[in-house]
């Protein structure tokens, strides 16, 4: 089969793989369509450390060709969601309620990472019946994606964010992720929310979602613009979605004593992370900061796709870019130099 690979640190390219093999209790996917993510090229930089020809990407829809001996749910052409996220559902880190850790930090993301990921005519998914999700008739494959790591990651944010009824709610760049953290305050009960973005076409976007106000960095000082906005208070969550170290300082600043800030950014530069002590009370304003990982499994996609199913959110919108795998190279460099003001690139086999 095809695969697209990180050949090293910096290089990409297509490779020539065997079929993966399923083991008992997992499955073997044909790839329909997946979509391609800035933590691919974090990878490619060398975020998780060197990697040779890895198979690239962890966001897939496809149809089922073949399953493990004891898989029981899922057969031969099912067609299925596959969570970014594939935890060992039997490990201590499961038991005690936190999945996306199992086998240690992170280890939940086998993706890419521990294994080869999506990027590929077809890929292998451990604990079938508890990873696998079955896509309702009438779901296309562009939406069903979407559930995969962008829905899932940026609801995480807003559910992180312990978002009062009503409650005031800051999102922090206005990418894939934060447009659905934007998507999740509102459907936990926000009462304003706040966009912070600066490009046009995400801007926009992030109104269409449910952004009641926009502040735009380059124009405005965020911190005094949220202060404004909230009465002098701060708000109750601040969702930070970039992963940089001056945005997650911003968050703390602009979250009121007693709020929370929930982290789904990705810190994949510099050694540190700083917390302004001023604005954190010194240790002691009660600001709760929140992190956590995409969550996975069967029953996380199975509500994901109830939202599509009762319109509740479309995704679509978000895919400015359409490429068939042939033309792969081609789609990872418009996403990964954010070329053509690119948002989501879609990729179909």
């Amino acid at each position: 089969m095809k695969a697209f690979v990180m050949k090293e640190i910096g290089q990409v390219g297509f490779a020539d793989k065997p079929i993966p093999r399923p083991g008992p209790d997992d499955a073997v996917v044909r790839t329909t369509s997946a979509l391609i993510c800035t933590s691919d090229s974090h990878t490619v930089r060398g975020g998780i450390g060197p990697r040779e020809n890895l198979t690239l990407g962890h966001e897939a829809v496809g149809v089922v060709h073949d399953v493990g001996s004891d898989v029981k749910d899922f057969r031969q052409g099912d067609r299925v969601l596959v969570g970014a996220i594939t935890p060992d559902w039997g490990s201590p880190a499961s038991q005690n309620g936190y999945p996306s850790q199992s086998g240690g930090p992170l280890g939940g993301f086998k993706f890419a990472n521990s294994k080869d990921g999506v990027f590929a005519e077809y890929f292998h998914v451990n604990d079938a019946d508890a990873n696998l999700a079955r896509i309702p008739d009438g779901i296309s494959d562009e939406s069903a994606v979407y559930c995969a790591d962008m829905f899932s990651t940026g609801f995480m944010g807003a559910e992180k964010g312990d978002i009062p009824i009503g409650g005031t709610v800051a999102v922090l760049a206005q990418g894939p992720v934060g447009l659905m953290a934007t998507v999740g305050a509102r459907l936990r009960g926000a009462g304003i929310v706040i966009g912070v973005e600066s490009v046009p076409r995400r801007q926009s976007l992030a109104r269409a979602y449910g952004a009641d106000e926009i502040v735009d960095f380059t124009s405005e000082d965020v911190i005094e613009r949220m202060l404004d906005l909230t009465q002098g208070e701060g708000v109750d969550t601040a969702i930070e979605a970039l992963g940089a170290d001056a945005t997650f300082q911003t968050a703390v600043k602009i979250t009121k004593p007693g709020g929370t800030i929930s982290n789904i950014g990705y810190f994949g530069e510099g050694e540190f992370v700083r917390i302004p002590p001023v604005e954190w009370g010194v240790g002691m304003a009660d600001k709760t900061i929140a992190t956590g990982l995409c969550p996975g499994g069967r029953l996380r996609m199975e509500r994901l796709l109830r939202l599509l199913e009762t319109d509740r959110v479309d995704p679509t919108h978000m895919t400015t870019h359409r490429f068939p795998f042939d033309e792969m190279e081609r789609a990872f460099e418009v996403s990964d130099k954010k070329l053509e003001d690119v948002i989501k690139v879609l990729v179909t086999f």
